[in-house]
């Protein structure tokens, strides 16, 4: 199973999809770029304590987590 986590201000949603079902990989595509248009930041776990920004939806990722666009002031 693979994941997707999304941060907000009252903590996080996890969204579980199955890399081997067609179905739940085109909603788990979906949702990734309604998160990304809507200016979140989505960062693919590469490695024990390693992540890499990432622009395009990938099945194969095992934890995709986005993190919303910060705001100053």
């Amino acid at each position: 199973m693979a994941i997707q986590i999304v941060m907000d201000r009252t903590g996080d949603s996890r969204h579980l999809f199955d890399p081997a079902n067609e179905r739940e990989i085109a909603r788990a595509e979906r949702r990734f770029y309604e998160l990304t248009n809507a200016g979140f930041t989505a960062a693919a776990r590469t490695g024990p304590g390693q992540v890499s920004q990432i622009r395009s939806f990938d099945a194969n990722a095992e934890e995709t987590v986005f993190f919303p666009r910060l705001v100053g002031g």
